[in-house]
């Protein structure tokens, strides 16, 4: 029996927009630095992406009052044109991302390895105010 299985914590939004915006918005850089915080005093100045097996992407987090900031990336493992996206984070992590066309809304499924040093509850409350960032913005633009 395997001991250091990762815990898997799942988010997820219904966003009112058919699956190519949602897709295009979620992948394409000038979208991603509109959406990609947990926090108001918080942004993304910039993000890379290169949407293919074996690409990379980086997306710079920053405080607003730049007292702190981090660089969050990873190489994508799977990249299914509006169905599905996995990658695996620089510390080896993994992430996997489903998005379910449903007419006029589309389904994002995000699940993610948990990190060991912050709560599980913390780390799904992070995720989720990104993800419910990304619906607003998506719904809004």
């Amino acid at each position: 029996m395997e001991t250091n299985q990762p815990t898997k914590v799942t988010v997820q939004a219904v966003i009112q927009a058919p699956v190519e915006k949602v897709w295009r918005y979620w992948t394409e850089p000038d979208h991603i630095t509109k959406w990609n915080q947990a926090s108001e005093d918080w942004h993304a100045p910039r993000a890379e992406n290169d949407l293919r097996v074996g690409g990379k992407f980086l997306t710079r987090m920053e405080a607003k009052d730049g007292s702190m900031g981090f660089d969050f990336g990873g190489v994508y493992d799977v990249v299914n044109r509006h169905e599905a996206i996995g990658y695996t984070m620089g510390d080896g992590r993994r992430v996997d991302i489903t998005f379910v066309d449903q007419g006029n809304e589309t389904k994002v499924i995000e699940t993610f390895d948990a990190e060991s040093s912050n709560p599980v509850e913390f780390q799904q409350a992070g995720w989720q105010a990104i993800m419910d960032n990304f619906k607003a913005y998506t719904e809004q633009n």
